[in-house]
């Protein structure tokens, strides 16, 4: 069984990855990711080599073998279900639950992750809106763009929270921008570097700006527009 630092090292290593899966993460951006001085990285990730979890190359950086990602992405499942479970079953704000599920990931046995998939009926993501890897380790594909990048003014909803930081959470909370959340981008100002949205809610719709640094962290899906 791997130990809780190798896990954490898989699961930054998957999520911190380049977009092209076949380029390399350099030590650089792991040891920024993981919190740790580029020596400490390097030393933890020539040990995990030895392990056939990862591929390290000096020069490179390091990546994910088969199995090492296989290993990544059951963690992540125990971290989402985790989180969901916190949320929907046992009522903690969705602020609070990452550092609990950072804790919990490591010492839940299949057995009850299992369990907990049964009682939460399967779910494909959680509070954030991160998919559940399944228990085979298959990652459910999202076809998303930011606020930055959907069309303005078509139908939208609210995907995706990429910055999961308690603070940013409150935010989200306060406006109301939580996943599920339909909303409209009305205007792009590029020389403000601000957003213009509105929230489409029951019997109402809520306007709210934001500067380009905060709209990059929404991640939206277009809504089918009804016939």
């Amino acid at each position: 069984m791997a130990s809780r630092t190798i896990e954490n090292y898989l699961k930054q290593i998957y999520l911190s990855r380049p977009a092209d899966e076949t380029q390399w993460l350099t030590m650089g951006k792991l040891s920024t990711a993981v919190g740790v001085t580029p020596g400490t990285a390097t030393s933890m990730v020539r040990a995990i080599s030895d392990a056939h979890l990862v591929e390290y190359e000096p020069r490179a950086g390091v990546r994910l073998t088969p199995a090492g990602e296989q290993l990544a992405l059951h963690v992540l499942r125990r971290h989402r279900l985790i989180e969901l479970l916190l949320v929907q079953v046992l009522g903690l704000d969705w602020s609070e639950v990452h550092e609990e599920a950072e804790e919990l990931e490591h010492v839940v046995s299949d057995r009850l992750l299992a369990r907990i998939d049964e009682i939460l009926h399967h779910p494909a993501f959680d509070p954030h809106g991160d998919p559940i890897p399944t228990a085979g380790g298959v990652v459910r594909r999202q076809d998303c763009c930011t606020l930055l990048d959907c069309p303005l003014g078509e139908p939208t909803s609210i995907a995706r929270i990429l910055d999961q930081s308690a603070e940013f959470l409150q935010y989200v909370n306060q406006c109301g921008l939580l996943p599920g959340a339909e909303i409209r981008v009305a205007s792009r100002n590029h020389q403000a570097q601000t957003v213009e949205l509105m929230a489409i809610k029951p019997g109402e719709t809520q306007v709210e700006a934001m500067s380009f640094s905060v709209a990059e962290k929404f991640l939206v899906q277009l809504n089918e527009r009804k016939k």
